[in-house]
């Protein structure tokens, strides 16, 4: 296992204000969120960064996965979601994404703030604490460390995009 770099500015920021986050089962999601949530994964994955791949993946609908949604105050556009899996041993962020508008605006800390939580949440639920496991697109390793995930494995490729596996031992 090798260490991540220092974290970044931006992953040490705590929650903002202005930020609003959510975290619910499938069923819990009204249609529009749901909606706006599969639109913007596939604006930024698929238009944007050019990696057509499975995103309905069946993985949604699972009862234990949890969609962590972001709002900002004034504005009720969905900026952000990512997804927390029960892959049982392990838990795992993944589907991470902010809109265009959103970047560089610190939100991506309150986002991950609102993905450990809700892994927290479904450890107390099982009686269990469990580490937690995700794909780090290798530019944002430095700021998924900041958050205490270190790579624990090689370099990969996901479509075309360089990715890091990384852990946050938590068991």
């Amino acid at each position: 296992m090798t260490e991540s770099p220092p974290p970044t500015p931006q992953a040490r920021l705590e929650a903002r204000p202005e930020a609003r986050t959510a975290a619910n089962p499938f069923a819990g999601l009204d249609v529009h969120t749901a909606y706006a949530a599969w639109k913007l994964r596939q604006d930024v994955f698929v238009v944007e960064q050019r990696d057509p791949y499975d995103d309905l993946d069946g993985r949604d609908t699972e009862p234990a996965t949890r969609h962590v949604t972001l709002h900002v105050a004034g504005d009720e556009r969905l900026l952000g979601i990512a997804r927390v899996l029960d892959d049982g041993a392990e838990l795992r962020i993944g589907r991470v994404v902010l809109h265009p508008d959103a970047r560089g605006r610190g939100l991506s800390a309150p986002l991950m703030h609102a993905c450990l939580e809700a892994c927290e949440a479904l450890d107390a639920e099982a009686g269990l604490r469990r580490d937690v496991v995700l794909g780090a697109q290798s530019p944002l390793v430095g700021f998924y460390g900041g958050f205490g995930f270190v790579v624990d494995g090689e370099e990969y490729l996901d479509g075309h995009i360089p990715h890091r596996p990384m852990r946050l031992a938590r068991g």
